[in-house]
């Protein structure tokens, strides 16, 4: 029995000798693990890139008085009536700013004076304007991103259908077209409805200058200060987006 269990002790400790042995071989060492590396919370993205846009809207037409031709007495209780317009763009966002180019046109305002009787003088005016215009993004909530901007540019404004019998011309229907310096400043929000895609609700002031009449033997009839209050909505639509800024 002494010999048995003489065996039995050389036996486990050989077999613990050897699981030593075997830990500590370069294979079955553990491996130390870099640090976790630091999770930092992403900022929204902000869309970029070049994009096309359309807009529509309403325009309250003002204009300050007239200009009647010489020794011809000036209409009173003057204003400008509203119309419905809209145009396209193509712009280019970069972070938070945004430029583009536009072109706009409406359906004609109606001028409507008093010179002798109610409304005795009355006319169309119209215009296409191309601006060339800067935004500045305020920052985005909730996919909400207001802003503000301004424009330059030039507007071809046209007088028709001019109508007095007491205020030249006299003859013909006062048709006549001119360009103008132009500008524009503008708020709104955008509210992004898709990836590439925004909803814009905004007010622009559109300044578009004088614009007289045709003339005649008798002389002509002079608009001043012409001027619009928009109210529009439009979508923009980034097609070549630039590397997300985040």
């Amino acid at each position: 029995m002494g010999l048995v269990r003489i065996s039995a002790i050389g036996m486990v400790s050989f077999a613990g000798l050897a699981g030593a042995q075997a830990a500590d071989m370069p294979g079955n060492r553990p491996v130390d693990l870099p640090p976790p590396a630091e999770v930092r919370p992403l900022a929204p993205p902000v869309l970029t890139g070049w994009y096309v846009r359309g807009d529509i809207g309403y325009r309250w037409g003002h204009l300050s008085g007239s200009d009647p031709a010489p020794s011809f007495p000036a209409p009173g209780s003057e204003k400008l009536g509203g119309s419905f317009g809209g145009g396209v763009g193509l712009g280019v966002k970069t972070g938070w700013l945004r430029t583009d180019g536009t072109i706009d046109f409406g359906s004609p305002m109606k001028y409507e004076a008093t010179t002798l009787t109610p409304n005795d003088t009355t006319a169309k005016v119209s215009a296409i304007t191309a601006l060339f215009n800067g935004y500045l993004d305020l920052g985005t909530w909730y996919r909400a991103t207001p802003y503000i901007g301004g424009g330059v540019g030039a507007t071809r404004l046209r007088v028709s259908d001019y109508q007095s019998t007491v205020a030249p011309p006299f003859s013909g229907d006062g048709a006549h077209s001119q360009w103008n310096f132009a500008w524009a400043a503008m708020a709104g929000v955008a509210y992004r409805i898709a990836p590439n895609m925004q909803v814009d609700v905004g007010y622009r002031y559109l300044a578009l200058g004088d614009v007289s009449t045709a003339s005649d033997a008798a002389g002509q009839m002079t608009l001043k200060n012409i001027a619009n209050h928009e109210v529009r909505v439009g979508l923009r639509w980034n097609f070549d987006d630039l590397p997300t800024v985040r």
